[in-house]
């Protein structure tokens, strides 16, 4: 009997201390020290982020090496871009740099006079003083050039014009061709001639032609 009640203390004692283990565990494990414990570690979490964006600004090195390329290739295209790849600035006038009327005169037997006149945005210069001036593609249809006028180099801007004088026929008989149109170019050297409507038929026979002149008094064809 007195066994029996000591060995039920024992088993009594045993629990009681399992209950004050079990109570000082869920104490430990309280819902506010556990809040607490989860807000001491926000810090942490965002240090380590802060920590990551030097490496996220690392990754933007090369995207900044980029943006340097780009500016400097941009720097690079800005005097083409500003005008499509052509300033037209201290160039050379070809003849699709300017824009041309003719009109019929009376002196010297009769005669055409061409104004060229820049387009618009093209500022370039005639520096070859003779222009070319064939009708047909016969030899006899090339215009010879003559000694009037001449300035070397004209300046065509605006609106600036230049003119020369295209005498159809020069000589004194009944024969020719007839022609409505000139084959026209700023210099034999352009490789980009032009077609000129006349306004009126021309008899072509032994034509000439005028060196490129400022004023138009001194693009009268004539022979010396």
């Amino acid at each position: 009997m007195r066994s029996r009640l000591a060995a039920r203390s024992t088993r009594l004692v045993l629990a009681a201390a399992a209950v004050t283990a079990l109570a000082a565990t869920t104490t430990a494990c309280d819902p506010d020290d556990i809040a607490d414990a989860s807000n001491s570690a926000a810090p942490a979490t965002t240090a380590s982020a802060g920590s990551d964006t030097p490496a996220a600004g690392g990754s933007n090195t090369s995207a900044g090496k980029g943006g340097s390329d780009t500016s400097g290739s941009g720097s690079a295209d800005t005097p083409d871009s500003a005008d499509g790849g052509k300033s037209g600035y201290g160039q050379s006038c070809g003849t699709n740099d300017l824009e041309f009327t003719v009109t019929p005169e009376t002196q010297a037997g009769g005669y055409y006079l061409v104004t060229a006149k820049a387009k618009p945005g093209i500022t370039c210069y005639l520096d070859i003083n003779t222009p070319s001036a064939s009708f047909g593609s016969a030899a006899d249809g090339v215009a010879a050039p003559v000694g009037q006028g001449g300035e070397d180099p004209i300046k065509l801007t605006g609106s600036a014009v230049a003119y020369t004088g295209i005498n159809p026929k020069t000589t004194n008989t009944n024969d020719g061709k007839e022609f409505d149109f000139v084959i026209f170019a700023v210099s034999e050297e352009d490789p980009n001639p032009t077609e000129l409507k006349l306004p009126d038929t021309a008899t072509v026979d032994k034509p000439i032609v005028t060196n490129w002149a400022g004023n138009r008094a001194e693009a009268v064809p004539y022979i010396v």
